[in-house]
């Protein structure tokens, strides 16, 4: 009913229900990006209020248009969207549910965003794997751990969205940054989040690493963010081109890629360091508030002296 009300189609539909049940599962949820979700509220527990905090909690007001529904099926029947700063209506009806339908993020002033640590939502997606991208909490902590020069060349190394590349641009604006990407689509993508964040990369590759890596020029900082299997290939490619004072970064989901990894950058004379991130994002529980996890991540940072 609520889909027909709105004239969409409701196949790629998933839903989740809030009675009785701890916010935590919708934050998991939303962090999956669905194309569209239906949130069944509970009227006792903050009903669609709650729906729009977690929804701003997790950084996706942007990525959402959020569609209240009250009364359906009865001659009271109301389907409304509300914009993020929309207050919910005085006399909002028990009987209600909340339809969050994917949308690309509207058009953004540049100059008006934060310097760094921007929210998630802001970026657009690969429309396959939305959410696949570096989470704020975990990007603000590698833009730190790379120690940006104010010139030279970065490399990032499975960009995904482009998301931390972008930001240090907007740090550094005369880094060379190139971009590279597997992913089909993905250097348009990450062009297009350059354009919404008044960047300019040196280049962006759509190809896959190590191979790609010679025709780029010898960096001073990286990220390896992608490379899966490959990843022990791509980081010995990375250490024969670091330059003197370089900066290589790797952002880690497995103890397992850690053990693989790390003798790589002791072997080659670098300066390691391991440091593991955990980051809660606030969800509301009942009248108070409670912590939903994010994954932890490990970051391995090799110094070249």
């Amino acid at each position: 009913l609520a889909f027909a009300g709105i004239a969409r189609p409701w196949q790629d539909a998933s839903w989740i229900s809030l009675h009785g049940r701890e916010p935590e599962a919708l934050a998991a949820e939303l962090q999956k990006r669905p194309a569209a979700l239906i949130v069944l509220t509970d009227p006792n527990r903050g009903g669609a209020e709650s729906v729009r905090l977690i929804l701003r909690a997790s950084g996706l007001e942007a990525a959402y248009g959020f569609w209240l529904c009250e009364q359906l099926g009865h001659p009271q029947q109301r389907l409304q969207r509300l914009a993020p700063d929309e207050p919910l209506p005085d006399q909002l009806d028990p009987l209600h549910l909340v339809l969050l339908l994917a949308e690309p993020p509207a058009d953004i002033e540049a100059a008006g965003l934060p310097l760094f640590g921007l929210e998630d939502g802001l970026f657009l997606q690969q429309a396959d794997r939305p959410g696949l991208m570096t989470k704020r909490e975990v990007r603000i902590q590698l833009l730190a751990d790379l120690q940006l020069p104010a010139q030279g060349v970065l490399w990032d190394i499975g960009a995904g969205v482009g998301s931390v590349g972008l930001e240090a641009l907007r740090l550094r604006p005369a880094l060379q940054l190139w971009a590279l990407e597997c992913r089909g689509g993905g250097a348009a993508l990450i062009e297009a989040n350059a354009r919404r964040l008044g960047v300019q990369p040196a280049g962006v590759l759509e190809a896959s690493a190590p191979e790609a890596l010679a025709q780029l020029p010898d960096p001073d900082r990286v990220l390896i963010g992608g490379g899966g299997r490959q990843r022990a290939e791509i980081l010995a490619a990375v250490l024969t081109r670091l330059r003197p004072a370089g900066v290589v970064l790797l952002p880690l989901a497995t103890l397992e890629a850690l053990a693989e990894l790390r003798p790589l950058l002791v072997q080659s004379g670098c300066q390691v360091s391991i440091t593991q991130h955990q980051a809660w994002r606030g969800a509301p529980l009942a009248d108070g508030t409670r912590l939903a996890p994010l994954n932890p991540v490990l970051v391995l940072r090799g110094f070249r002296p």
